[in-house]
């Protein structure tokens, strides 16, 4: 009896203590700390600018990816949208799950004959030492057709019926809205999504880093100049207690 009371007890403490994660949405730190050349816009976006170039990025939130994609974000874990879980919700909890992290990338050329922004090559670092990659829609694809097959591998076979269509779906939205891998010319614009894993819970500041992008070519056509474009974003991060109060734990 003795026993089966100090279990409880210790049941009952651990209980006590139980917590959660919680992070908000991401914002852009203040144009101080952005550096030269950067500019912070009331929505959220962070634009880099030299003469008439300018690239940008704005973190999206889950709710902004259900409104843009509503007609395919109302089948919880199976909706049809692909960077996000739809309107599905944790039990008890009610939050929604972070199926990934999403910015809006827009390229403005007109100032140099073209320009290249490699999406594949754009890349995440986090203060407390993460590193995330931009993912690329082959490499979302092979998550999907892992996800729809019950984990038996990306490069199977595609399945038939339902799930099939539902990822045939989703990769024909990513094909429509994901950042396109190409150049942008004089007087042209560019715009789409960059991807990336969700972020861990413990990280609230981050940079990301746009390497490399091209703007002169010789007359070869082989790139003679580069500019590496950086914007750091931050959010606030912590724990929530059942009884509802929330410990910030991020700087």
């Amino acid at each position: 009896m003795k026993c089966k009371i100090s279990l409880l007890c210790t049941l009952l403490l651990f209980a006590g203590c139980s917590h959660r994660y919680y992070a908000e949405d991401l914002k852009p730190v203040s144009e101080a700390e952005q550096g030269e050349n950067k500019t912070v816009a009331d929505d959220g976006t962070v634009a880099y600018k030299q003469a008439r170039l300018e690239i940008s990025l704005r973190p999206m939130t889950d709710e902004e990816l259900n409104r843009q994609f509503s007609a395919y974000s109302s089948e919880g874990a199976d909706s049809r949208n692909p960077y996000t879980f739809g309107n599905s919700t944790y039990f008890r909890t009610g939050e929604t799950p972070q199926r990934f992290t999403v910015f809006r990338a827009f390229v403005s050329n007109y100032e140099y004959p073209k320009v290249y922004l490699d999406p594949t090559q754009v890349y995440i670092t986090t203060s407390n030492g993460r590193k995330y990659y931009a993912l690329t829609r082959e490499q979302i694809s092979i998550y999907y057709r892992r996800y729809v097959q019950g984990g038996t591998g990306g490069n199977a076979p595609g399945v038939s019926g339902n799930a099939h269509s539902v990822w045939k779906e989703r990769d024909g939205i990513m094909r429509r809205s994901m950042f396109v891998n190409e150049q942008v010319f004089s007087a042209q614009e560019s715009e789409g999504f960059l991807v990336f894993e969700p972020l861990a819970p413990d990280v609230d500041e981050l940079t990301v880093h746009i390497p490399d992008v091209i703007v002169r070519y010789d007359y070869k056509g082989d790139p003679v100049e580069d500019v590496d474009v950086e914007m750091s974003f931050k959010r606030k991060i912590g724990r929530v207690y059942p009884d509802g109060s929330k410990v910030a734990t991020g700087n």
